[in-house]
């Protein structure tokens, strides 16, 4: 029997916290790059009663994200995206987090946004990062919002020599989701769909408390000591987000991105975080 059916990228606790809270009575397709974490999630959630398929898929291949659509649409229609997946400034060099978040991200809204369903909705996963770079130029932010995806790691500035480092990257991925989920906001549209995104700041996961534990640890606890919130976030407060914007609640919302961090933006503008 066909049913509605949701894609999800990236296996981890933000985006099982978002798709155990509105996959119930859908097909759920669970991609990773690596599939133990896939399967991993499906086990959690299959025990709890939802209907999860786990897959193989690398967010950096055109090709494995056409092949899990096609997989998605053998069940029916795609009427929901979660993109969760990704890779953080301390788990890959320069070229991996602009192949993997930036043009990965552009490829999934492009293509789900071809299929998805009147009605649907998409929510990709960006972060707080994003909000924290220098300001780029109405045409840079035009650049990153509209230029064709197969043209986009073309861009000046998108070449090494103009980035400074794996986190500089990781802000640009980030700021190039925000500006590219306003131009498929348009096109999502057309189909009588929206799509959104959600901008984190830090998540207690396992891989958060990896890092806390890490060289970077101090860094870390620091942020979410002199920001307002003075703690760190839950994946079910993400889910809180999410569940808005992809429900009927959201209705009206389409094309933005809802910065979620306690209040550490604020802070490094305006507060104890900023720099000296």
């Amino acid at each position: 029997m066909k049913k509605d059916v949701m894609i999800v990228t990236g296996a981890g606790q933000i985006s099982m916290a978002i798709a155990r809270r509105m996959g119930y009575g859908k097909k759920i397709i669970m991609g990773d790059k690596k599939i133990k974490n896939a399967k991993s999630i499906a086990k959690i959630m299959n025990d709890a009663g939802y209907d999860v398929e786990p897959i193989e898929m690398d967010l950096s291949s055109r090709e494995s994200i056409l092949n899990m659509i096609q997989i998605a649409k053998s069940y029916g229609d795609i009427s929901m995206l979660i993109n969760g997946a990704g890779v953080s400034p301390s788990q890959a060099p320069i070229e991996m987090i602009l192949k993997v978040d930036l043009y990965g991200t552009a490829v999934l809204l492009e293509e789900v946004g071809k299929v998805i369903k009147e009605g649907g909705v998409g929510v990709t996963i960006s972060s707080q990062s994003g909000h924290r770079m220098k300001q780029l130029t109405a045409l840079e932010d035009e650049q990153l919002a509209i230029t064709p995806t197969e043209e986009l790691l073309s861009l000046d500035l998108l070449q090494i020599d103009n980035i400074q480092d794996t986190l500089h990257a990781y802000q640009l991925a980030k700021r190039c989701n925000e500006k590219r989920v306003m131009s498929e906001a348009v096109k999502w549209g057309q189909r009588g769909a929206r799509v959104n995104s959600i901008s984190p700041g830090i998540v207690v996961t396992p891989l958060a408390i990896d890092e806390f534990n890490g060289p970077r640890g101090d860094f870390y606890k620091n942020m979410f000591e002199k920001c307002p919130a003075g703690r760190p976030a839950t994946a079910d407060e993400v889910a809180n987000v999410a569940e808005l914007l992809m429900s009927e609640k959201g209705a009206f919302i389409t094309g933005t991105d809802i910065l979620i961090d306690g209040g550490a933006t604020a802070s490094y503008f305006y507060g104890p975080l900023k720099p000296e």
